[in-house]
């Protein structure tokens, strides 16, 4: 019977990278166009005036302006204001 864990390759695997997902800016911070907002997997957080979604439900401002969270019907969403 063996004594010790098996090293070599098993022993190997650690975690996987952190993908670095969330909130990428704050409310009330100044942001210029095309700055990322917020990184998610599915649409956690809405689009709100002045933020356009990408293919992977990126939130990114298309106009600058001042990055603006808030919650409307219980959906979370994110705007930009002018």
């Amino acid at each position: 019977m063996s004594k010790h864990k098996a090293g070599g390759k098993t022993d190997q695997h650690g975690n996987p990278a952190g993908k670095r997902l969330g909130l990428k800016v704050a409310h009330g911070q100044k942001v210029s166009t095309g700055v990322i907002l917020v990184r998610q997997r599915g649409t956690v957080m809405t689009a709100g005036r002045g933020v356009k979604v990408g293919r992977d439900h990126t939130l990114y401002a298309v106009s600058a302006g001042i990055v603006n969270f808030g919650k409307k019907l219980g959906k979370k969403f994110v705007s930009v204001q002018v």
